[in-house]
C-alpha cells in the first residue's frame, strides 16, 4: 500500500511516505492504551478546552490546511476552506454538548422494588478509524471529536493518497494539547490493520469507504467480536415532483451532483423526475451542467474539480462504457474538460432500463443518471429501487407534502428542497448497503460507549 501525494491536476508526485513498521504500530497501541487510562478520567471541561483549541487552530491556519486538501485530492480551494470550517464546527458542537449528552440517565422502573436504576455511558478504550480521501479532515473530525469527548482514544488509518492531510491532523491535535498517544496517524498496511483490530486493547472500528472495504473490515471486526460502524456508498435519489420550482430545483441538482467533483457518497446521483416536467428539467439541467468550468482547483473561476486520481477517472469512464453496453444512452455535456489532470467529462445517462445493472451502481464523479417517472408513486418506487439507502431529497412547492413523501423514501436521511447535505449538528448514516451506525450528535457520541446499568436495590432477600 503506497502512501503518496500525487497532485490530481498536474499528475506530479509531490511526496511519498513509507509504510508503518510493526514496531511503530506496537508502540502506537501501547501509547493509545496508556493515554486512555488517564484520558477517561479527564474532566469534560479539560476535554472541551482541547477540542476548542483544535477548532481555533483550524480557523487560524485555514488556508494552509485547505491548500493540502487541494494538493492531495484536487478539491476546489473554496470547498477546501469550507471543509476546514465544518471540521472546526464539529469540534465546537461537542465542546458545547458532550457533557450533557453523556449525563447518567435515571431509568423509570415499573416497581420501586427494582431499585434506583441509573444508566451510565462510559468509554470503551482504543478505537480504530479507517477513513477515505474525499473529505480528508471532515471524516476525521466527525469520528475523533465525539470519541475523544466520550473518553476514548483513537488510531487513524487514512486513505493512501492523503498522507499529508492525515499527518497534519495529528499535528493539529498535538498543538491543541491532546495528551501523547490519544490520537495517532499510522501509515498502516492491510495486515497491520487486521492486527490492530484483533488486539484486545482495541474495542471498536469505524470505517467510511467503499462497500468492498466495509465488508472486509466488518468481517475482521466480527471475527474479533468488536463493535463496528460502517459508512459506505450511496446513490441518492433527487426526486422532482410536478409542482417544483424548476429554476431553483435545477440549480440545486447541478450543485448536488457536482460539488467535490461528484465524489460524495451523498451527492444527488439519481435524478427522478415526474413525466409532466421531465423534458423541461432535462433541458435546464443540461444547460446548467454545461456552465461548469473545469480547471485548476486553485483558480477561483473553476467550478468542476478533477477527480482524486487518474485511476479514479479511468474507472468511472469504464463504468460509463459499461452502462452504455447494457443499453443506456450517454450524453457528454459542456465544453471539453482539460487533457491535463484527472478530469471526467460531465455525462448524463438516460434510458437506464430495468434490466440495466448500471441503474444500481454508484458513479463517484460527474455522471448523472436521469429517470422518467410516470407520476409521484412511480418516483417513490424508483427512489426505493436501490441497494443503497444513505440520503435523498424531494423537490416540491408544497413542503408539507414533500415531508410526507420524504417519509416514504427508505434511506437514513431525506431533505426537502435541498440536496442531501452534511452539517456539524445533523446526524449522518444510512441503511442497507450504505452501512450501519450513525455519526455526529449524541448518536455518534454513544456508538462506542459502555451503556452500563448501576442499580441500587435495598430490600430484604426472599426465599
Amino acid at each position: 500500500m503506497a502512501y503518496a501525494t500525487i497532485n490530481p491536476y498536474s499528475g506530479e508526485t509531490l511526496a511519498t511516505f513509507p509504510d508503518a513498521t510493526d514496531a511503530e504500530v506496537a508502540a502506537a497501541l501501547d501509547d493509545a492504551h496508556a493515554a486512555f487510562l488517564s484520558w477517561r478520567e479527564t474532566s469534560f471541561a479539560q476535554r472541551g478546552r482541547i477540542l476548542q483549541s483544535a477548532a481555533d487552530l483550524l480557523r487560524r491556519d485555514c488556508d494552509a490546511y485547505a491548500r493540502l486538501l487541494t494538493l492531495e485530492m484536487g478539491k476546489l480551494f473554496a470547498e477546501a476552506r469550507a471543509e476546514v470550517e465544518l471540521s472546526a464546527k464539529i469540534f465546537e458542537y461537542y465542546v458545547r454538548h458532550a457533557e450533557a449528552l453523556l449525563q447518567p440517565e435515571k431509568l423509570p422502573v415499573l416497581d420501586p422494588a427494582e431499585g434506583d436504576a441509573v444508566l451510565l455511558h462510559e468509554p470503551l478504550g482504543v478505537l480504530l478509524a479507517i477513513e477515505p480521501w474525499n473529505f480528508p479532515y471532515y471524516q476525521i473530525a466527525r469520528i475523533l471529536a465525539p470519541q475523544l469527548s466520550a473518553g476514548n482514544t483513537l488510531l487513524l488509518k487514512h486513505a493512501s493518497n492523503v498522507p499529508q492531510c492525515a499527518a497534519a491532523f495529528e499535528r493539529l491535535m498535538q498543538e491543541a494539547g491532546l495528551p501523547h498517544g490519544a490520537f495517532r496517524n499510522l501509515y498502516a498496511t492491510r495486515a497491520q490493520v487486521n492486527a490492530i483490530i484483533a488486539d484486545p486493547r482495541v474495542h471498536g472500528v469505524a470505517l467510511t469507504g467503499s462497500e468492498a472495504a466495509g465488508a472486509l473490515i466488518a468481517a475482521e471486526a466480527g471475527k474479533a467480536l468488536k463493535k463496528s460502524t460502517m459508512e459506505l456508498g450511496g446513490a441518492d435519489a433527487f426526486v422532482v415532483l410536478a409542482d417544483a420550482d424548476l429554476r431553483k430545483t435545477i440549480d440545486w441538482a447541478v450543485f448536488g451532483r457536482h460539488w467535490n467533483g461528484g465524489q460524495v457518497c451523498v451527492s444527488s446521483k439519481r435524478m427522478i423526475v415526474v413525466d409532466s416536467i421531465y423534458d423541461r428539467f432535462l433541458d435546464g439541467y443540461r444547460q446548467g451542467v454545461a456552465k461548469l468550468v473545469a480547471g485548476d482547483p486553485f483558480d477561483q473561476k473553476t467550478t468542476l474539480a478533477p477527480l482524486s486520481s487518474q485511476k479514479a477517472a479511468d474507472d468511472i469512464k469504464q463504468q460509463i462504457r459499461d452502462a452504455v453496453a447494457h443499453g443506456a444512452k450517454a450524453e457528454e455535456v459542456g465544453p471539453r474538460v482539460p487533457n491535463r489532470g484527472a478530469f471526467v467529462q460531465p455525462t448524463i445517462l438516460t434510458d437506464l432500463g430495468p434490466d440495466n445493472p448500471a441503474r444500481y451502481w454508484e458513479f463517484f464523479g460527474p455522471v448523472s443518471m436521469l429517470f422518467r417517472a410516470k407520476d409521484e408513486e412511480d418516483a417513490i418506487r424508483i427512489a426505493n429501487d436501490s441497494p443503497f439507502g444513505l440520503g435523498g431529497s424531494v423537490f416540491t412547492a408544497d413542503t408539507r407534502h414533500g415531508a410526507a413523501v420524504a417519509r416514504r423514501i427508505s434511506t437514513g436521511m431525506v431533505f426537502v428542497n435541498h440536496p442531501t447535505k452534511v452539517e456539524a449538528d445533523l446526524p449522518f448514516g444510512g441503511i442497507r448497503r450504505s452501512g450501519y451506525g450513525r455519526e455526529l450528535l449524541g448518536l455518534g457520541l454513544k456508538e462506542f460507549v459502555n451503556h452500563k446499568l448501576v442499580d441500587v436495590v435495598d430490600i430484604d432477600a426472599r426465599f
